[in-house]
């Protein structure tokens, strides 16, 4: 058994590869290639069950498989009597080097195949003479797969719609978990459905539906102004056009129950924002939660707390600020105090000369 094989890469600009083969017809066929009961002559026993086993596909998807391979790009050929599976183009990839070791190993396995068909069917590819007449040697005497038989097969199966690509697609693994997807979705309407019957069991036959139907399409088509309206003026003062993220976070609060008019206060926020030049969500966020802290839940609301913390402020100011000094009790005001007269000023400077008056 060998330890490894051998992928050149050529064979992903194999047409059939690139173009034709689904993901996982490209990993059934990798699989053939390098799988640890290959063979140095291409042809290896193995079973539909330990395919699946490995690949970790179901039998079905694995047999199919099989049927695309055999009959549509006609690449593998394999007997369900012998359980041997033969691999068309193994001699051109692998079968490159000759000598007397390669030889005898190449001997000895094709003593052990079953089916001497399948010995033919790979020696057509092969373009090393030497190996291919040992080939060709095998095929001239022992019990045989009907080739015919097979052959007829290959012309006329893959007909139908069964074996085209779609079909194959839905037994694949992916398939099956894209049809999961899809069931679990219809059980999930179902019950949707089935739990919205139970709750409102006369609600095709309520009156009051379209009404009803009406008001809510009027609701959708006034949040959607709303929406227009915030976007807008994001856009136009300068918050940031392409700032995508930060305008969905701010359009959340459109749902917030707090506020009876989640628009108009918003935007009342952005305006506040801008007047004091302060462009960012957070910052506009900041003054919603405050609002929302405060119990401030409509534009009047939040506009009479304005003119109240004005005049409070105002208020507080002109007492910070005092106009002068307290004149103490009993003050009397003279206007000639401290002033003197002509005949007390010329004594005073009389003494000031030490000259006696």
């Amino acid at each position: 058994m060998a330890k490894y094989r051998m992928i050149r890469t050529n064979f992903w600009n194999n047409p059939i590869v690139e173009e034709e083969m689904i993901p996982e017809e490209k990993y059934f066929y990798l699989y053939l290639l390098t799988n640890p009961r290959t063979t140095q002559i291409g042809i290896y026993r193995i079973t539909i069950k330990q395919i699946a086993f490995s690949l970790g596909f179901p039998i079905d998807s694995v047999k199919l498989l099989m049927d695309r391979f055999i009959y549509h790009y006609k690449l593998i050929r394999y007997n369900p009597e012998t359980r041997e599976l033969a691999i068309k183009n193994w001699g051109k990839e692998n079968q490159l080097k000759g000598g007397k070791p390669v030889m005898d190993c190449i001997t000895k396995e094709l003593k052990e195949v079953n089916d001497i068909s399948l010995i033919q069917y790979v020696s057509e590819s092969i373009d090393r003479q030497e190996i291919r007449n040992l080939y060709e040697s095998f095929c001239k005497s022992g019990n045989s797969f009907n080739k015919e038989e097979c052959d007829k097969n290959e012309e006329h199966a893959c007909q139908g719609p069964e074996c085209n690509e779609a079909s194959l697609y839905l037994f694949t693994i992916r398939g099956e978990k894209e049809k999961q997807k899809e069931k679990q979705k219809e059980n999930k309407k179902e019950k949707q459905q089935q739990k919205q019957k139970e709750l409102s069991p006369n609600l095709e036959n309520d009156p009051n539906r379209e009404e009803q139907s009406k008001i809510e399409n009027h609701v959708k088509l006034q949040k959607s102004k709303h929406v227009k309206d915030i976007v807008e003026f994001w856009d136009n003062n300068g918050f940031g056009v392409s700032n995508i993220h930060a305008k969905e976070q701010l359009l959340l609060w459109l749902d917030n129950q707090s506020f009876s008019q989640p628009n108009d206060v918003i935007l009342k926020a952005l305006e506040l924002s801008c007047a004091n030049n302060k462009r960012r969500l957070n910052y506009v966020v900041g003054i919603l939660k405050n609002w929302k802290n405060s119990s401030l839940l409509t534009v009047e609301e939040i506009e009479a707390e304005e003119q109240n913390g004005q005049y409070e402020r105002t208020r507080q100011l002109a007492e910070a600020i005092p106009a002068g000094r307290a004149i103490p009790s009993g003050f009397t005001l003279d206007i000639t105090a401290g002033e003197m007269g002509t005949d007390k000023r010329l004594i005073f400077m009389l003494e000031e000369e030490n000259i006696p008056v």
